[in-house]
C-alpha cells in the first residue's frame, strides 16, 4: 500500500520547525478547546500527533485511491447535461473517500465541525493530494473558500454554510468574466437589491469558473449602479439549493481535466451579501486570492514531486548503450536539478505558510480581544512577510512545476510524449499553474515593491545571521556573494527612477531575490537534516548563483534607451 505522506520525510521535517510551537499555541488559544471537544489536542505534542495521524490518512487515500484513479479521470472527465455537472465516477469516489475520512473543513474552527488545523499541515495535505492528481486538488482545495466566509461573513452566515462545507459540500469562487480576467475591477455581473423582499439578485455571466456547479459559491458582483471600478464591487454567497444559475458549458482544457471549468449564467439568482458593500475586490477577493495562491503553490510542489519521481524511476529502469540512463551525466544533472527545484519550492511553500499562520491567527485573535503591543508588532511583521512571500512563492513554484514536468518528459524521451506515461499528463496539468490565480507576470507586479522597499533584502540578512555547521560555511559565503550582487542590481535598476525601466527588469530582480531566499531556506534545512537536504542545497545554490549573475550581467549592460529594442512595432 502506497502512502504519499510517509514516503516523503520532508513533511515531518517541516512540521518540526521551531515556529510551529508558537503557531499551534496561538491557533489552539492555549488548548482551550480540550474541555469542549474530545478530539481537541491537550498540548503541543498531542496537536502534532494529530496532524501526523491525519496526514497519514491523507497520504494513504492518495496512494491507494486518488492516484490510481487519476488516469481514468483524465480520460473521462466531468460532463454537463441540462445545466448541471456530473463528476467522473472516479472523482466522486475520491470525494467520497475524503468525506468518509472527515477531511473536509480541515482549517475551520471546531465549533463548525472543522479540525482547526493551521495552514502548514493543511497545505501539506494539498501538496500530497496534488502529487496524486492535481485536477482533484482543484475541487478539494476550494473548501478553503470557507475561510473567507469565516473571516468576513456574519455569524448567521457562518453557522449556515461552514458546517455544510465540513460535511462535504463543494465550493467555487466565481470571479472571472468574459471581459474580466486578470483585470477583476472590470467585473460587470450585476447585483440588484430588492428592498421589499430584502433580497439580492445576481444576473450575468461568469467564465473559467473552477468547479462551477458547486454547492456554495463566493461571487464577485457589481452592486453599485453606474460604477466601473473596484469600488463598485461587493462579495456575495450563492447557494445552489436556491437555483438561478446554470452551467452553459464545460471548457475543453489542455489539462486539469478532472475539475470542471465552467461558464455560468446567472438569472435572478438569490444571493447574500458578505461583509460590507464596495469591499468585494478591495478587501475580500484579495484575501481569497492570497489563500488560493498558497493552494497553487502546494499544487505546483505536488506536481514537481510527481514529475521528479516519475523521471527518476524511469531513468533507473531505462537502459541504453548497455547501461541505465541515470548513469549518463546529462540525465543525472537534470534529475539533480529537478530534485533541487522541488525541495526549494517546498521549503519556500512552508516558510510562507508559517508567515500566513502567524499573521492570520493573530488577526483572528484580535477579533476576540485586544492584542498586546508585542502581538500587534508581531502581526504586522508577519503580515508584511506573508504579503511578500506569497507572490514570490506562487511565481517560482509554478514555473518550477512547468520546468520539472518538461524535464520529466525529456528524460522519458519519445515514450514521454505518449499517453501511456504519467509524465504526459503531468506536463499538461502543470501548464495552468503559472497562469491561474494570477499569472507569473502579475506575481512579479505584486512582488516588486518588496524589492524596492527592502523586505526581501532584510529577510535575506536575517537568514544570513543564522549559524550553520562548518561544512556548510562555503555555501553560506556563496549566498552572501549572491546577496551583494543582488543589492548592486537593485540599485542599478532603481537609481534612474524610471518606472518602465523598473518594470522591464522587475522579473530579474524578483527571481534573484527568490534564488537567494530559497538557497538560504535549503541551507538551514541541510544544517538540521544533512542527509535529506545537503545535495539539494548544493545543487540549488550553485544554480541560483549562476542565475543571479546572469541577471546582474543583463541589468548592468542594459540602458533605458535599450527598451526601444523590445517595444512592439504595430503595422508598417
Amino acid at each position: 500500500m502506497a502512502n504519499f505522506y510517509t514516503d516523503t520525510p520532508q513533511f515531518r521535517h517541516y512540521l518540526q520547525h521551531p515556529l510551529m510551537k508558537r503557531i499551534v499555541e496561538l491557533k489552539e488559544r492555549n488548548y482551550a478547546d480540550r474541555e469542549t471537544y474530545d478530539y481537541a489536542p491537550m498540548d503541543f505534542e498531542d496537536a502534532m500527533d494529530s496532524y501526523d495521524k491525519v496526514l497519514e490518512v491523507v497520504g494513504e487515500i492518495c496512494g491507494d485511491i486518488i492516484e490510481p484513479n487519476a488516469e481514468k479521470v483524465d480520460h473521462s472527465g466531468p460532463t454537463v447535461n441540462e445545466g448541471r455537472v456530473t463528476y467522473a465516477a472516479p472523482t466522486q469516489e475520491n470525494l467520497d473517500a475524503l468525506n468518509k475520512a472527515e477531511l473536509m473543513g480541515m482549517g475551520l474552527a471546531r465549533k463548525y465541525g472543522g479540525l482547526n488545523f493551521p495552514m502548514v499541515p493543511y497545505m501539506m495535505s494539498a501538496d500530497i493530494v496534488s502529487r496524486a492528481d492535481a485536477s482533484f486538488q482543484n475541487i478539494w482545495m476550494l473548501q478553503d473558500c470557507g475561510e473567507t466566509i469565516y473571516e468576513f461573513a456574519d455569524e448567521k452566515q457562518r453557522e449556515k454554510y461552514l458546517p455544510r462545507i465540513v460535511k462535504g459540500e463543494t465550493m467555487s469562487m466565481d470571479l472571472t468574466e468574459p471581459d474580466a480576467g486578470s483585470d477583476l475591477q472590470a467585473v460587470m455581473l450585476k447585483a440588484t437589491y430588492n428592498e421589499k423582499e430584502d433580497q439580492w439578485y445576481l444576473n450575468g455571466v461568469k467564465r473559467f469558473i473552477t468547479n462551477g456547479d458547486a454547492d456554495i459559491h463566493l461571487v464577485l458582483a457589481r452592486s453599485e449602479e453606474g460604477t466601473k471600478d473596484a469600488r463598485g464591487l461587493s462579495m456575495f454567497v450563492y447557494d445552489k439549493r436556491n437555483g438561478g444559475v446554470d452551467v452553459r458549458r464545460i471548457e475543453n482544457k489542455m489539462g486539469i481535466k478532472g475539475a470542471p471549468t465552467c461558464e455560468l449564467v446567472y438569472k435572478n439568482a438569490k444571493a447574500e451579501l458578505v461583509g460590507s458593500r464596495r469591499m468585494g475586490l478591495i478587501k475580500y477577493v484579495m484575501s481569497l486570492m492570497n489563500g488560493a495562491r498558497l493552494g497553487i503553490m502546494a499544487q505546483s510542489v505536488g506536481i514537481s514531486e510527481a514529475a521528479t519521481r516519475e523521471a527518476y524511476n524511469y531513468a533507473l529502469e531505462r537502459r541504453q548503450f548497455g547501461k541505465a540512463i541515470i548513469e549518463f551525466p546529462p540525465v543525472y544533472e537534470m534529475l539533480a536539478n529537478m530534485r533541487a527545484r522541488t525541495d526549494a519550492s517546498r521549503a519556500l511553500l512552508y516558510e510562507t505558510c508559517r508567515f500566513v499562520d502567524m499573521y492570520k491567527t493573530l488577526e483572528d485573535i484580535s477579533r476576540e480581544r485586544k492584542l498586546t503591543p508585542e502581538e500587534r508588532n508581531e502581526m504586522k511583521h508577519f503580515s508584511r512577510l506573508a504579503d511578500a512571500f506569497t507572490p514570490l512563492g506562487k511565481g517560482m513554484s509554478s514555473e518550477y512545476a512547468n520546468q520539472n514536468a518538461y524535464d520529466s518528459i525529456q528524460i522519458h524521451g519519445g515514450s514521454g510524449y505518449m499517453k501511456d506515461y504519467k509524465c504526459e499528463r503531468l506536463y499538461r496539468d502543470a501548464r495552468i499553474t503559472n497562469i491561474y490565480e494570477g499569472t507569473t507576470q502579475l506575481q512579479v507586479v505584486a512582488a516588486i515593491r518588496h524589492v524596492t522597499t527592502g523586505t526581501y533584502l532584510q529577510q535575506i540578512k536575517e537568514y544570513a545571521a543564522m549559524p550553520v555547521v562548518p561544512e556548510l560555511e562555503a555555501l553560506k559565503r556563496d549566498l552572501a556573494n549572491m546577496a551583494e550582487t543582488y543589492e548592486k542590481m537593485v540599485e542599478a535598476v532603481i537609481s534612474p527612477k524610471d518606472e518602465d525601466y523598473l518594470d522591464f527588469h522587475a522579473r530579474r530582480l524578483v527571481e534573484s531575490a527568490a534564488h537567494i531566499i530559497m538557497g538560504h531556506l535549503l541551507l538551514q534545512d541541510a544544517n538540521k537534516e544533512p542527509e535529506m537536504f545537503r545535495r539539494s542545497a548544493e545543487v540549488y545554490i550553485h544554480y541560483g548563483e549562476i542565475e543571479v549573475m546572469k541577471n546582474y550581467n543583463f541589468v548592468t549592460k542594459s540602458r533605458i534607451e535599450d527598451l526601444g529594442y523590445y517595444k512592439p512595432v504595430i503595422g508598417e
